[in-house]
């Protein structure tokens, strides 16, 4: 496969928390049996698979793809549920779909400029991160900012959760 090519299909990769630090660990689906038996395995793919493909739907709908995103369920009394965040650019890797094509990076709505930015520093990953220049900040305001409203056809303005100094 080339860089950023489509899958032929969706596909489910389970990860879990790393014994140390807070990164997540890739595992294979039989390990994820192994930790949470077949059911909840089957449960947590299905749930994943059918969450990927109506939001990637609506987003492509939009102009923008969701090359893959970060899923985190868990257990609330007894019954798996979605947790966390869901979809957001700290979690997915948006790209505008007129800009995509095999074989390049194109760019993002996400986070991955920023990460790019904190690497070309040379920061080695652990804490504390370099302090941020006000205008790299601004570019990833402007980027999220972008995508929501691309993606949700509404102004960030407008949003009823936005802070009123945002």
């Amino acid at each position: 496969m080339q860089e950023s090519e489509r899958l032929d299909a969706p596909i489910f990769t389970p990860s879990t928390k790393a014994a140390s630090g807070t990164h997540d660990e890739n595992i294979s689906f039989d390990g994820a049996v192994a930790l949470v038996g077949g059911e909840v395995a089957e449960r947590a793919r299905a749930i994943a698979l059918a969450v990927y493909e109506l939001a990637s739907t609506r987003a492509e709908a939009s102009g923008i793809l969701v090359a893959d995103t970060k899923l985190e369920l868990g257990f609330v009394d007894g019954e798996l549920v979605l947790a966390d965040e869901v979809l957001t650019p700290d979690s997915s890797r948006f790209w505008p779909a007129d800009e995509w094509k095999p074989g390049i990076t194109p760019p993002a709505f996400d986070k991955q400029p920023l990460r790019d930015w904190l690497e070309a520093q040379g920061w080695d990953k652990r804490p504390p991160p370099p302090p941020l220049p006000a205008e790299v900040v601004a570019a990833s305001r402007a980027r999220y900012v972008e995508a929501y409203e691309r993606i949700t056809g509404r102004r960030f303005a407008d949003w009823p959760g936005r802070a009123a100094d945002l």
